[in-house]
C-alpha cells in the first residue's frame, strides 16, 4: 500500500541571483511498513526532503501525497490534523517539557487535542512498556539520561499510533550504546506496530536498521536500495 508519494519535488531558497536549489525534481514513493533511511553529505537536501514529506515545509514546486491526500492542497487545519493523528516527529533534540513528568510529556498530544487522558490509561501503560520506561513514569526529564529522554520523545510520537514516523538525526546527541537502544526500539516499533519510518541520518550503522536505503547528493536521489541487509 502506497503511503507517501512525491513527484517532481523542488525546493529553492533565496531570490533573484541568489537562489539555491536544495531539491531538484525528486520522485519518491514509500509503501506502508517500510523503514526508510535517507543518507547523504551535509547540505544534500535530505532534511529538507524529510520536512517536505512531513508537511513541515512547502515545496517550491511538485506534489506530495500522504495517505492519498495532497498535503499542499488541503486546508491548514486539515494538514495540522493529519500531522497530529497520522505522523510522529522525532528530532535530534528531544523537545520535552522540563516541568512535566515522563507520563505527562507522552500524553501532551492528547491534552493539546482536548482529549480525556483517562481513556489512554491502558495505552500509556503499553507504550511505557514498549520503550522500557515503566519505572520512570513519574520522573522529570532532568532526571533522565539522553537516551531515556529520546525514548520519551519516541513514546510521545506513537501515542496516537501514527501511520508514519519522521526522524531527523534522532541519535545525533547519543553515545553508541544509547544509539543502539534507540534504534532497536525503532526496529521494534516498525515490526510490532507496522508504523512506516522515514529517518535521516549520517551514520551507516543507524541507516542499516532500515530495510530501504536512499542516498542523496546535490539535491537528488542517486541510489535507492530495497531490502538492505541489516548489519546489527
Amino acid at each position: 500500500m502506497e503511503i507517501i508519494k512525491a513527484e517532481n519535488l523542488c525546493k529553492s531558497f533565496g531570490t533573484g541571483d541568489n537562489i539555491t536549489n536544495v531539491l531538484k525534481n525528486v520522485d519518491i514513493t514509500i509503501e506502508k511498513g517500510q523503514f526508510v533511511s535517507i543518507m547523504g553529505p551535509s547540505g544534500c537536501g535530505k532534511s529538507t526532503l524529510l520536512y517536505l514529506l512531513g508537511g513541515l515545509d512547502e515545496p517550491t514546486s511538485g506534489n506530495i501525497s500522504i495517505l492519498g491526500q495532497d498535503i499542499n492542497r488541503i486546508k491548514d487545519k486539515e494538514k495540522s490534523q493529519l500531522r497530529r493523528k497520522e505522523m510522529g516527529f522525532i528530532f535530534q533534540f528531544y523537545n520535552l517539557v522540563q516541568n512535566l513528568t515522563v507520563e505527562e510529556n507522552i500524553l501532551l498530544p492528547i491534552v493539546m487535542d482536548g482529549m480525556k487522558v483517562d481513556k489512554y490509561k491502558n495505552k500509556i501503560d503499553e507504550i511505557l512498556q514498549i520503550v522500557g520506561l515503566s519505572n520512570k513514569r513519574k520522573s522529570f526529564p532532568s532526571q533522565l539520561s539522553g537516551g531515556q529522554q529520546q525514548r520519551v520523545a519516541i513514546a510521545r510520537a506513537i501515542i496516537y499510533e501514527p501511520s508514519i514516523i519522521f526522524a531527523d538525526e534522532q541519535t545525533g546527541n547519543l553515545d553508541s550504546e544509547s544509539s543502539k537502544t534507540v534504534m532497536e526500539l525503532f526496529k521494534e516499533i516498525n515490526n510490532r506496530l507496522n508504523i512506516t519510518i522515514v529517518q535521516v541520518t549520517h551514520d551507516e550503522d543507524t541507516a542499516l536498521y532500515g530495510n530501504r536505503l536512499i542516498r542523496m547528493l546535490d539535491g537528488q536521489i542517486i541510489e535507492d536500495n530495497l531490502n538492505i541487509v541489516v548489519g546489527n
